[in-house]
This record gives structure tokens, sequence and C-alpha cells, in this order.
């Protein structure tokens, strides 16, 4: 397993961006595929975004097409959420988590390392 943290949260307006990183502890972080979830307050853990080992292949949920890039780079063992067009319905906390198994649509429990998780409040 990898150890993960996240940083990268704050409070944005509504519209803004916010770049959300996690840092990875292990040497073979190259062989994990990595996701972004999001959860709400009294609501479940939600898929937000992943990417496959390489980077090479991602795939996000509708609520961030268009808007949330996720990103890897695997010299400095850390994968990256961009995220512009923020709206309130986006605040959440924001984990990130890795995986060995890549299958679609993904999973919460297929992701066997999580962070701590990171806090966003998008504000109207």
């Amino acid at each position: 397993q990898v150890q993960l943290v996240e940083s990268g949260g704050g409070e944005v307006q509504a519209g803004g961006s916010l770049r959300l990183s996690c840092a990875a502890s292990g040497r073979t972080f190259s062989r994990y595929s990595m996701g972004w979830f999001r959860q709400a307050p009294g609501k479940e853990r939600e898929f937000v975004a992943v990417s496959t080992w390489s980077g090479s292949s991602t795939y996000y949920a509708d609520s961030a097409k268009g808007r949330f890039t996720i990103s890897r780079d695997n010299a400095k063992n850390t994968v990256y959420l961009q995220m512009n067009s923020l709206k309130p319905e986006d605040t959440a906390v924001y984990y990130c988590a890795a995986t060995t198994t890549f299958r679609l649509p993904p999973i919460v429990r297929d992701f066997g390392s999580w962070g701590q998780g990171t806090q966003v409040t998008v504000s109207s």
C-alpha cells in the first residue's frame, strides 16, 4: 500500500478554481491507478476522477467533466486535481485514493489506500 496526503483545499467563491495535490509515499506509486473522491455532509462518498498508472487514460464523473482535470507526476509521486468553475454543490471533503484494480466506473471498495481528506468549500 501507499500512504497518501492531500493538500490544497480551502474556501473559494463560485466560479473560482482550486488545485488539489496528493503526495504519495512508497517506491511503487507508478503501479497504482489514482482516484479522487468526495464526500459532502450526510452523503455517501462519490467518485470524481481517476487516472491510470501512466496517466494516459482518465475518467470523470459527469459532475466533473469539462471542469476538473486529473493529472499525475510519477517522478514526484504526486497526483493533482485541477478544479475550475467551482459550484457550491462541489463543497465536500476531497480524498485521493490508490488502487491496483482499474475498472469503470470506479467504486470505493476497489481503492485500498486513502488520504485523510481536504476540505473544499465553495460559497455562492
